[in-house]
């Protein structure tokens, strides 16, 4: 997931020039994806003590499609493998480059937002919204917070293709924000691979 590449653009010389250390701005983004652990650890928490509480409507094997949530899977995956490029052209100072990678991703990450709101419109519509059972209620709000991050994630990467696109270019400033972008993204893609595992895959077994 190209992990390794993509955190850490940001690392620049101390004043000696000799040794290396994170942007100041980079190590709050750390602080703030641990509440956001907390945050998710919670819904998990919560999740897995309403699981198995239907209240006589339809369980997860009734309502998972495997097939279509691997695919969203897939994209979320390959979006953190874009990124990852994105990165690279950034440290490259290729500055067109990181316009289109992050233009990809972009794309990816609207395409798994879409796919999952379609999702969510299909189970409301054939009477499986949240207010059908506890487990609903807890699978729309694990399933939706990842959603509402993600989101929140792709107008924060479309604020920075107009910023770079203007006066900062790849500036040091514009450097740190795609590097706590980049935190936020594959964090996401992590949080995912649990959803994935705890309640999707779960669900049907």
């Amino acid at each position: 997931m190209a992990h390794e590449a993509s955190m850490s653009p940001l690392a620049h010389a101390d004043d000696h020039g000799g040794e290396h250390h994170e942007s100041p701005v980079v190590f709050g983004f750390w602080l703030y994806l641990m509440t956001d652990c907390v945050l998710f650890g919670s819904i998990f928490a919560a999740f897995a003590v309403l699981r198995h509480q239907y209240a006589g409507g339809p369980t997860g094997k009734d309502l998972f499609d495997l097939k279509n949530v691997g695919i969203e899977t897939a994209i979320l995956l390959v979006s953190s493998i874009t990124y990852g490029f994105a990165s690279l052209s950034a440290m490259a100072k290729k500055k067109g480059m990181v316009l289109l990678w992050l233009l990809v991703t972009f794309l990816l990450g609207l395409s798994f937002v879409g796919l999952e709101v379609t999702e969510f419109h299909n189970m409301i519509a054939e009477g499986n919204g949240p207010d059908r059972s506890a487990f609903l209620s807890a699978f729309f709000t694990l399933v939706g917070t990842h959603g509402l991050h993600v989101s929140f994630g792709l107008l924060w990467m479309v604020v920075l293709m107009f910023q770079m696109c203007g006066a900062q270019g790849l500036s040091e400033r514009m450097m740190n924000k795609l590097a706590c972008l980049s935190l936020f993204w594959h964090f996401l893609d992590i949080v995912w691979i649990c959803v994935f595992s705890f309640v999707y895959l779960a669900g049907v077994m």
